[in-house]
């Protein structure tokens, strides 16, 4: 009698184990799916940080291979204490970073309200108004600089049709106006960033808001301030984030317009640590310049994030 009535409490746990176990098997079909993609990451992103930063700690030196050895923290000692281009470098990545972003998200919220609203051929001025975002930085260097050309620049040419210069002037080598012409050329590239974002973010603002705001009496700009700002906050922060990390390692147009010069007044830290590994062929000073980067760019990451309480009312 206690085997007959013991039989079903054996099957019914037998039961309960084949179910856990193909509970515990299940679990490990959604990270075989993502493994694929995991490697891939694994290998073409976290396998250069990783180079990077072993590289920082090593003399290596590919002009000088015999010298090539471990260099502990000797780098990084040289970075805050001989190396006299890093602070001014640094400098200039500081004014780059804020007169870029700051003045493409001023530009590119004026070019998003102004989309945002009803017109005929509105789909033709967005689509015109994204063609920089388009465009290569290589390809926009080039036109740049001949925009900026001292003797056949249609710059130098509306200028003094306009009275504003006597003589044509050379923008791109001269210390007094290198830094501001390469800030013109980038801010019109990274004005669709902003205003393709803010546009997006302005067309998901519910239109109750704004007729609420319309029957309290609210002027436009109070309904700007009040209204459509705070709804386009956390699109704002994280836009100026990824742009501040992008502008700061951004090296194309710098490099192609101006190569850091004239005396320096446009290398900015990226420029910096270019032209030590590549063509220095510095690669561990070069290395720990990057790590000293990466670090500057995550501080401030997490600072802004904290600071602005993204996600948070």
């Amino acid at each position: 009698m206690s085997y007959s009535q013991g039989f079903p409490e054996t099957a019914v746990n037998s039961k309960k184990v084949e179910h856990k176990k193909k509970i515990k098997k299940d679990k490990w079909v959604p990270y075989l799916f993502i493994l694929p993609s995991f490697l891939i990451i694994l290998g073409f992103l976290f396998y250069p940080i990783a180079t990077v930063f072993y590289y920082s700690l090593q003399n290596y030196d590919v002009s000088a291979p015999y010298y090539n050895s471990f260099a502990g923290l000797d780098n990084f000692i040289k970075i805050f204490t001989q190396d006299e281009m890093f602070i001014p470098s640094l400098i200039n990545s500081l004014k780059w970073v804020v007169s870029e972003v700051g003045l493409q998200l001023i530009f590119g919220m004026i070019l998003a309200l102004l989309l945002n609203q009803t017109f005929k051929f509105r789909g033709l001025a967005r689509a015109v108004a994204f063609i920089p975002w388009a465009i290569s930085g290589v390809l926009a260097s080039v036109m740049w600089s001949m925009m900026f050309n001292e003797h056949m620049g249609v710059i130098n040419d509306l200028l003094m049709k306009l009275g504003l210069i006597d003589e044509p002037m050379a923008f791109l080598a001269s210390t007094s106006t290198a830094f501001g012409s390469v800030v013109i050329a980038e801010l019109w590239r990274g004005i669709p960033f902003f205003a393709i974002t803010l546009l997006a973010s302005l067309q998901s603002i519910p239109n109750e808001l704004y007729e609420a705001a319309r029957v309290d009496g609210a002027s436009r700009w109070k309904t700007f301030i009040y209204v459509t700002l705070p709804q386009l906050k956390n699109t704002i922060i994280l836009t100026t984030l990824l742009r501040v990390v992008w502008e700061f390692n951004n090296v194309d147009l710098l490099f192609n317009l101006t190569g850091g010069g004239p005396a320096h007044s446009t290398t900015t830290l990226t420029m910096y640590i270019a032209d030590l590994a590549v063509h220095g062929s510095n690669f561990g000073y070069g290395s720990a310049l990057t790590v000293v980067s990466f670090g500057i760019l995550l501080i401030f990451a997490i600072l802004y994030l904290r600071l602005s309480r993204y996600e948070k009312e």
